[in-house]
């Protein structure tokens, strides 16, 4: 897992944090100082917390569950639905449904009727259906699939969620608060990281900002994934050889064993000689 050095943070200036009287206080342990109004994030402790979060999602993803990832503002749902294409990750840039982690059975109903009016287009249910209806239904699909398309294959709720600005994706945070599901995000110095499992002190509203940290984390998620799927062909291995092995005993319990000269028989070959 390769790591991000200072430098580069500094280079897509993930130290700038707010103005100096939007603070929180609670960021006083990651703020380095203060130039000219504006608070400047403590990079090497922004570097300290990234790297935990990062081996914490890795080992997250190695057990083979699933890792909610949301942002939703602006500058930041492209960045991570590009970095999404590549991973088997549920992700959340359009707005947030309450009650998406909450009431979560309702969110899996929402998905079951995406599929069902998808399954109507192959069974040919979609042909009996009046021109009005099929409109109606490619509408309600359109909406369906830009709120939840992008976790149905979220069948249960995930191991962890990872936020982008937890201002923004508050909804998301009191409700992965209640459930106990671990928070992984990017606190800015105008927020209170204390509600956060695993918060990583950095500038949340820069494009190059979100960008580095999300490609560090998504490394650590893919390495996680890497490593799970290099230890599941060992698994099947080990489990192949043990077959063979009991295949092979088998077999040789199962074999003729040749029975031993009798001793009529010796005597008849004494005879003869």
């Amino acid at each position: 897992m390769s790591k991000t050095t200072f430098q580069e943070l500094l280079d897509a200036g993930v130290h700038f944090g707010h103005q100096k009287r939007k603070w929180n206080p609670a960021m006083a342990p990651y703020i380095f100082g203060e130039k000219k109004g504006i608070h400047v994030i403590d990079l090497n402790k922004t570097i300290a917390h990234l790297d935990q979060a990062c081996a914490a999602l890795s080992q997250i993803a190695k057990s083979g569950k699933k890792i909610l990832f949301v942002a939703t503002k602006k500058q930041a749902k492209d960045i991570l639905s590009e970095r999404m294409d590549s991973l088997n990750m549920p992700y959340v840039t359009e707005r947030w449904t309450g009650g998406m982690l909450t009431n979560f059975q309702t969110t899996r109903k929402s998905i079951r009727k995406m599929v069902s009016i998808d399954k109507m287009k192959t069974d040919g249910t979609w042909e009996t259906l009046s021109k009005r209806e099929r409109l109606f239904k490619t509408r309600q699909r359109e909406k369906l699939e830009k709120n939840f398309g992008s976790i149905a294959d979220m069948t249960r709720q995930p191991a962890a969620i990872f936020l982008v600005d937890i201002l923004k994706e508050s909804i998301a945070l009191n409700e992965a608060r209640r459930l106990n599901i671990p928070v992984f995000a990017i606190v800015d110095t105008n927020t209170n990281p204390k509600p956060v499992d695993f918060p990583i002190p950095a500038n949340d509203d820069a494009t190059k900002s979100i960008a580095i940290i999300l490609d560090r984390v998504t490394d650590a998620v893919r390495q996680g994934l890497e490593e799970r799927k290099v230890n599941k062909v060992a698994a099947d291995k080990e489990v192949a050889d043990k077959k063979e092995e009991v295949v092979a005993e088998e077999a040789k319990v199962e074999a003729p064993v040749e029975a031993p000269a009798t001793e009529e028989a010796n005597t008849e070959e004494k005879t003869n000689d």
